[in-house]
């Protein structure tokens, strides 16, 4: 090795002991593979290792101790999240002219498969979606270490919600070290920023939802509330993508594997090879259907014994999405919907998007119009409301319109 020449060293590690490779910046090999066990390390390390080496290896479950001992004898160490390595290794071209070359060449030939580019208004949509969603793990986050306090000093909490605004008290009082103290007013901070945050991002999907006839034909399906109805409608986009329903359950990776070979024919576990978060939206309002709505209480109930909790919700989910497919593609309600739970729904959301935003409607004008748009509740004259008064409804303009099948 020249003096001062720079060495890259790549670090698998394993329980037990690691494989050392170096290369330099001609990508030759100036530290030839090495077994080196871990009890030996530090031996290895002042032998081995200098102050104009970098080094890199992958996440495991001893990173930062070797990340601190490594430190100590070379000029830099790096580390990567596995899955983002697999992502490289796989790959098949390894250079920027060579893939550029390669890409033409089957573009060329017809062997590429564009995907879909969403509008504008999608990404947005997305966008959006995507922000709510990192709001409510960082809400999640916070309440995980805030409950962590709790058990870590055998404290008894307040009753009722122990993070409500009105407990801010209790916490404060706690008798904490400085920098725990700290660490515990930091997430209290966190966790209230966060909730605005979702609470904030919430009404704007409720406005968008009120807004949009596509949305609110979803929001009358079993299980769907407005979040999980924009979060559909965005990951979905133009339903005329998919000629069929099967299609945009094999976009959701909610279709079964499937093996046919020769004399062989095999189905298996879904296949996941989709929109994780359309997938996991159908399955939320799968579980919520499955506990409230009397259909699907009994669906639940005929496909559990055979196949359990799990795969049977999973089962309603894909039918839920076969619901979305032809109320999308077809406009067509759902023909297990319950009009007076849709109006009640549809009322629910007419409160909370305001006068302002129902284009001058009263309340009761916005649900006739939503239900007369998905054919429901012709001869509903009025809405149960708790313990108040019936609200009544103006008479429908529309007839009641044919059901969806759900396959």
């Amino acid at each position: 090795m020249e003096k001062n020449e720079k060495r890259y060293i790549g670090l698998d590690v394993h329980k037990h002991y690691l494989i050392a490779l170096g290369v330099n910046e001609k990508l030759e090999v100036v530290l030839p593979a090495r077994r080196v066990e871990l009890s030996n390390l530090v031996s290895w390390m002042r032998k081995a290792l200098t102050k104009q080496d970098e080094v890199v290896l992958e996440m495991t479950t001893n990173t930062w101790q070797l990340y601190d001992e490594l430190s100590a004898y070379a000029g830099s160490v790096t580390v990567v999240h596995p899955p983002h390595v697999a992502l490289i290794t796989r790959a098949q071209v390894m250079t920027d002219k060579i893939a550029a070359s390669i890409l033409a060449r089957l573009l060329a030939k017809g062997l590429l498969v564009g995907v879909w580019v969403p509008p504008q208004e999608v990404r947005e949509l997305r966008g959006l979606v995507a922000q709510r969603q990192k709001m409510t793990r960082l809400a999640t986050q916070a309440k995980n270490r805030l409950h962590a306090v709790i058990q870590r000093h055998h404290l008894k909490p307040p009753d009722g919600n122990p993070f409500a605004k009105t407990n801010n008290g209790w916490w404060e009082s706690l008798s904490l070290g400085r920098l725990e103290k700290m660490n515990l007013q930091s997430d209290l901070e966190t966790l209230q920023f966060s909730e605005k945050q979702e609470s904030r991002l919430q009404e704007e999907m409720t406005g968008v939802a009120a807004e949009d006839e596509e949305i609110g034909r979803l929001l009358h399906i079993s299980g769907f509330g407005v979040v999980t109805a924009v979060t559909v409608y965005a990951a979905i986009g133009d339903i005329g993508r998919f000629a069929e329903a099967k299609k945009l359950v094999g976009y959701a990776g909610l279709g079964a594997r499937v093996h046919d070979s020769g004399m062989t024919t095999r189905t298996g576990k879904i296949t996941k090879a989709g929109r994780r978060d359309l997938r996991v939206a159908l399955v939320e309002a799968a579980h919520v259907a499955a506990n409230s709505h009397p259909y699907w209480k009994a669906e639940l109930a005929r496909l559990q014994p055979r196949l359990g909790y799990n795969k049977a919700i999973v089962v309603i989910a894909r039918k839920l999405l076969v619901t979305v497919w032809h109320v999308l593609a077809r406009k067509v309600a759902d023909r297990f919907a319950e009009p007076e739970a849709v109006s009640k729904k549809m009322l629910h959301i007419a409160y909370e998007v305001g006068k302002a935003n129902r284009a001058g409607k009263s309340a009761a004008q916005f649900v006739r119009e939503r239900m007369d748009t998905l054919g429901l509740g012709s001869d509903l004259t009025s809405i149960p409301w708790g313990s108040k008064k019936p609200i009544p409804l103006p008479p429908s303009t529309l007839k009641e319109r044919s059901d969806v099948p759900n396959k």
